[in-house]
């Protein structure tokens, strides 16, 4: 590769999910989302930043009146897993009152970032209803009970990347969803 480039596909073990098969399920999830809130305008919270791809694909398939905020959390803090503490980043929260509200985040594995974001804009927001989408959930024991609404792919436990999930900042414009090798995590 000229100028230092690097395939970023070689550092995948495998992927799990291509263009196609993330392309034909955020449709899918779109159009679900569309006929459950059919009538009903609907407000995206993106988790930033993993979520923004994600968020940027889903947004096109749903078939609503809508607004999209965001948030910035953080609970890996550049490891590969969940610190257990959730960080808010803003220091203030979106004006949600008498909303639907979608979170929208890439991936949901312990569950306390989930359960962190819905506890607070309940809180805080009084919004109409709080309800979730992930693009992956591990099919792991989570910290807190809690699941997502609707859900892209499950995953096993591993460590993916791509399509905006990162390892230390990288590797989320990849267009795939893979397994980053064991050589390349510090």
């Amino acid at each position: 590769m000229a100028n230092g480039e690097t395939n970023l596909h070689e550092h995948l073990d495998r992927v799990l999910f291509d263009q196609v098969q993330i392309r034909d399920r955020v449709a899918e999830m779109g159009a679900e989302i569309t006929r459950e809130f059919a009538g009903e305008p609907l407000t995206i919270v993106a988790v930033l930043q993993g979520g923004a791809l994600f968020m940027a694909d889903l947004i096109r398939e749903i078939r609503l009146p809508l607004e999209i905020d965001s948030i910035s959390v953080a609970s890996y803090h550049g490891a590969t897993e969940s610190s257990g503490t959730v960080t808010f980043h803003q220091t203030r929260m979106p004006n949600l009152r008498g909303r639907n509200v979608l979170i929208l985040d890439d991936i949901l594995d312990t569950g306390r970032t989930m359960r962190a974001i819905k506890d607070k804009l309940r809180g805080e927001c009084s919004p109409k209803s709080v309800r979730s989408v992930v693009l992956l959930s591990k099919s792991i024991e989570r910290a807190v009970p809690i699941e997502a609404d609707y859900c892209g792919f499950a995953v096993g436990n591993e460590f993916v990347v791509g399509y905006g999930l990162d390892y230390q900042g990288r590797y989320r414009n990849l267009p795939v969803i893979g397994v980053l090798k064991e050589d390349f995590i510090e």
